[in-house]
């Protein structure tokens, strides 16, 4: 079994030498080394070596036979070649001949084509570097003519399209290094008019914003004379509807031509313009192809945002110089007008660059830089008006102020702001304007003589009735001369409030504000003028000094005429406004309450003044409190004085109303009592005497008697008499000594002494009994001997008992 393995291993590695490569038999050979059947393997490859032997032997001679013949016929193959190469060295012996003269030609003719392929690229380099040259030279000569945009776009072309084409020569390359130090040349160049340009614009910003304030004044004249034409279109929006400079280049700028005019000026000669009647427009005031240029420019180079990172930069730093007032800005209004002048030039130019370049500026830029505007003006005008404190200034700074935003506004910028910040300085005109009248409302009452105005013709009455509007039927009936019941501050007033009136209808015009908005701000403005600066004016004049009682009469008399033509200023309001007065919301003038005021203050102080007169009559009592009792004695000196004064004034009271007299008759009654009783029971006047009280008593009758003559009209019976009625049942109970009927019948209502209070009865009782008390004691030894006055003594005590035990009883 063994050896059938060996002998089929041994068949499989000669069959495997027989296929491979000699190279890499060596690991087949290494197995049968390897192996133990070595000598086997050697007799078979023997073996098989004999095969192939045979076999090659057996090819051999089948193939002999025809390797003879074919070497008979090569050997007869050898002589013809032998032939034909002599044949052939004859033949080529003779064409070398022959070909010398035909490589000669050939050699000429070479020699005239490379002329000819050089004569034709010459030609055609020339044909490149040309155009080099000529464009070079077109660029400069555009550049010695400062047409630097044309430039710019000749130096493209030539870089990009003719110096590829004309090769690598010297002068290319020279061109090609200059290259750069034109567009810096250029750039550069472009920069500096475009500094020109925003320097001159800056110095001349207010002749700017001046033309422009000037078109919108005419042109809001023209809307207001003639708002039945169709308006010409200004020249701004012919501007605008003019073709955009920036971002389309024509056939013209790539031959050459400029967009733009190439006037390097920033502001144009406008003297001649301004001869003619018609305004000239902002715009047309600037030559604004610098910028445009310099856009070109930088657009081409490819520094367009740089270009445009410094425009904004540098009017950014241009709009905070403008847009810092003078310090003295506020002293005159030509400093507002260039103020604002300036602001309207710098934001006209930058709205004429938004319309005319494409993304120059945007609008979220020029609405940034107004945002930043508006604010600081508001601040500043905040700022400086408030040093103002002349009203016309104030009304020319606010004529100016609405001028200069309906400019921005025709120009799209939102001005609202401004209007809040008018309506803000419409309360300090307010204030200011209250100022000013309080000053005059002074003077008036100042200059006024407190009587009724005499009136001799008809005339005189009709001047005054043309400045109040009286309406008194009787005194129109009553002849020449006759008397004004007022006096002339009544007209002078009623006058100065109607200046007011229109001095706050001055302000309100123009602020785009509905009648119904321009009305309600009237009338407030109206009710402060009348609650505070005329109500103090007429306090003021009311409580100076050394005014009389028949001027204060005249006061209240001024202003009950006065608080009747509160209607017709409401009328005059309505007219002007030409709202009706029963307009729904519609502000109410507080005149009436005002005026009404003003009266009572009069009233208050008449009664005030009254009483101090009386006052000073009581001053020059001078009673006795010790007397001996007499008999029926008559008024003291002082009280028939003060009741000659009394009657002298209340019979000027009689233009007062009824209410007013009767008020002060009674005040002065009740003033009169209550110091006659406060006298009585001064703490200092230790004691009084019953011939003291006596003397009182008839004072009393005194007095009573001139209430009883009704010294005012309009008092009902005995009114007058209840002012002395608590005194008058004091002394009635002392001088008649009726203890036990005021003792029995105390806290009844039918009781007499209904008014007289028992702290008052017992202060003033031992009052009367202490000089007794005092006796009493200094003379205790012969007490006994006088029962008169023992008896008296113990019915005082008794009384006093009482009158204590009533007032604990009333304190529980």
């Amino acid at each position: 079994m063994a050896s059938v393995e060996a002998a089929a291993e041994h068949e499989r590695i000669l069959r495997e030498i027989e296929s491979t490569d000699t190279n890499c038999i060596g690991p087949t050979l290494r197995s049968v080394y390897d192996g133990q059947e070595h000598g086997l393997f050697m007799e078979k490859l023997d073996v098989r070596i004999r095969n192939h032997d045979r076999e090659i032997e057996k090819m051999c001679n089948h193939h002999f036979q025809g390797f003879v013949d074919s070497i008979t016929e090569l050997l007869k193959v050898r002589g013809e070649a032998q032939k034909l190469k002599s044949q052939v060295n004859e033949t080529n012996s003779r064409l070398q001949q022959d070909g010398k003269g035909l490589i000669s030609s050939m050699e000429e003719l070479k020699r005239c084509r490379i002329q000819q392929r050089n004569i034709a690229t010459t030609i055609d380099k020339l044909t490149h570097c040309l155009p080099v040259l000529e464009m070079y030279s077109r660029l400069q000569e555009q550049m010695r003519a400062k047409r630097y945009y044309p430039a710019l776009r000749t130096l493209e072309q030539l870089e990009q399209t003719c110096l590829p084409r004309a090769g690598q020569y010297r002068f290319c390359s020279i061109m090609a290094e200059n290259i750069p130090k034109l567009r810096t040349q250029i750039r550069d160049t472009a920069m500096m008019q475009l500094r020109d340009f925003l320097e001159s614009i800056r110095k001349h910003s207010d002749k700017i914003g001046e033309t422009a304030i000037k078109q919108a004044q005419v042109q809001r004249s023209l809307d207001s004379s003639v708002s039945t034409q169709p308006r010409a279109p200004s020249s701004r929006r012919s501007r605008k509807e003019a073709p955009a400079a920036v971002g389309v280049v024509t056939d013209s700028d790539a031959q050459g031509g400029s967009p733009v005019s190439e006037q390097d000026s920033g502001i144009l000669d406008v003297e001649d313009e301004e001869e003619d009647d018609e305004v000239p427009g902002a715009q047309d005031l600037v030559d604004f192809s610098p910028v445009y240029r310099c856009l070109h420019i930088y657009t081409v180079l490819g520094l367009r945002d740089v270009f445009e990172n410094y425009y904004r930069k540098q009017r950014r730093k241009q709009a905070r110089l403008v847009l810092q007032p003078h310090s003295n800005m506020h002293e005159t209004l030509e400093g507002y007008r260039r103020y604002f002048n300036q602001i309207v030039g710098f934001f006209v130019v930058e709205d004429h660059i938004l319309h005319t370049t494409r993304g120059l500026v945007n609008r979220a830029y020029v609405e940034e830089l107004w945002e930043l505007a508006l604010s600081k003006i508001v601040a500043a005008l905040r700022t400086h008006s408030s040093y103002c404190d002349d009203p016309d200034l104030i009304l020319d700074l606010k004529n100016l102020i609405v001028l200069f935003a309906d400019t921005l506004q025709g120009y799209g910028f939102p001005v609202s702001q401004l209007f809040d910040m008018l309506l803000e300085m419409r309360e300090q005109y307010g204030e200011i304007l209250l100022k000013r009248w309080n000053i005059t409302f002074r003077q008036v009452l100042d200059q006024d003589n407190y009587s009724p105005i005499p009136v001799s013709t008809e005339l005189e009455y009709r001047q005054y009735t043309s400045q109040f509007p009286l309406q008194d039927p009787e005194l129109e009936k009553l002849p020449f001369p006759k008397k004004l019941p007022f006096s002339e501050f009544v007209p002078k007033v009623y006058c100065q409030i109607k200046e007011f009136i229109y001095a706050s209808l001055k302000y309100s015009e123009d602020l785009h504000l509905s009648s119904t908005e321009v009305d309600d701000m009237i009338r407030k403005s109206t009710n402060l003028l009348l609650t505070r600066t005329l109500s103090h004016c007429l306090q003021y004049a009311i409580k100076k000094k050394n005014v009389g009682l028949a001027e204060l009469v005249q006061v209240i008399i001024n202003t009950t005429h006065l608080e009747q033509s509160c209607h017709f200023l409401e009328e005059f309001i309505s007219n002007i406004t030409n709202v009706p007065p029963d307009t729904v919301n519609a502000t109410k003038l507080y005149g009436t309450s005002t005026f009404k005021d003003a009266r009572h203050g009069a009233e208050a102080e008449i009664y005030t003044s009254l009483n101090t007169k009386i006052d000073q009559f009581l001053q020059l009592a001078d009673y006795d409190w010790l007397a001996a009792v007499q008999g029926v004695g008559t008024a003291s000196d002082y009280l028939i004085d003060l009741i000659a004064f009394l009657k002298s004034t209340f019979s000027v009271f009689t233009n007062l109303p009824g209410k007013v007299a009767q008020t002060a008759c009674m005040s002065a009654c009740k003033h009169i009592a209550t110091s006659l009783m406060q006298l009585l029971l001064d703490p200092e006047i230790r004691q009084i005497s019953m011939g003291a009280l006596h003397q009182l008593n008839a004072d009393v009758k005194e007095c009573e008697s001139f209430a009883r003559a009704g010294p005012v009209a309009g008092f009902q019976g005995d009114t007058l008499l209840l002012a002395f009625s608590d005194l008058r049942q004091l002394l009635d109970l002392f001088t008649q000594w009726d203890w036990s009927t005021y003792l029995a019948d105390y806290g009844k209502s039918t009781c007499k002494y209904l008014r007289v209070n028992p702290h008052t009865a017992l202060a003033l009782l031992e009052k009367l009994f202490k000089p007794m008390k005092e006796m009493s004691r200094k003379n205790n030894v012969f007490a006994q001997f006088r029962k008169t006055d023992r008896d008296r003594q113990k019915l005082i005590d008794t009384i006093i008992k009482q009158l204590r035990n009533l007032i604990a009883q009333h304190h529980a």
